[in-house]
């Protein structure tokens, strides 16, 4: 399942460097697909739907840190166990219950993402 980052965020931006994806952004940042990954053109996210990997699109928070869940893989092929919740002085960066990937989905979006 992906990450997420709750509300206890105190915004030390220790997370947003260490993840692989760049599926971490700061409150009120736009983000985009292509934002540090290989992905060009159309992009499916994992609900079924289509966007232009480059659009810019709404933050997710405009208080506190935040995870893209389409475009974390909770570092499955990178590291051992997620960077975002190794760092977090907090122990904010938490399993986000309402998406479920097995280690396989979650290997395939990375290739997906990274080509």
């Amino acid at each position: 399942m992906a990450i997420k980052i709750t509300d206890e965020c105190i915004n030390c931006g220790a997370c947003e460097p260490e993840c692989p994806n760049n599926a971490i952004y700061e409150g009120g940042v736009e983000w985009a697909m292509a934002d540090g990954t290989g992905v060009k053109g159309m992009f499916t996210l994992t609900d079924g739907s289509s966007i232009e990997a480059s659009k810019k699109n709404e933050p997710v928070s405009n208080d506190v840190y935040f995870i893209v869940h389409d475009k974390c893989t909770e570092c499955q092929g990178f590291h051992e166990e997620p960077q975002c919740a190794a760092v977090c002085p907090v122990d904010c960066c938490v399993p986000d219950e309402l998406y479920r990937e097995t280690v396989e989905e979650l290997l395939a979006k990375k290739d997906r993402m990274h080509l």
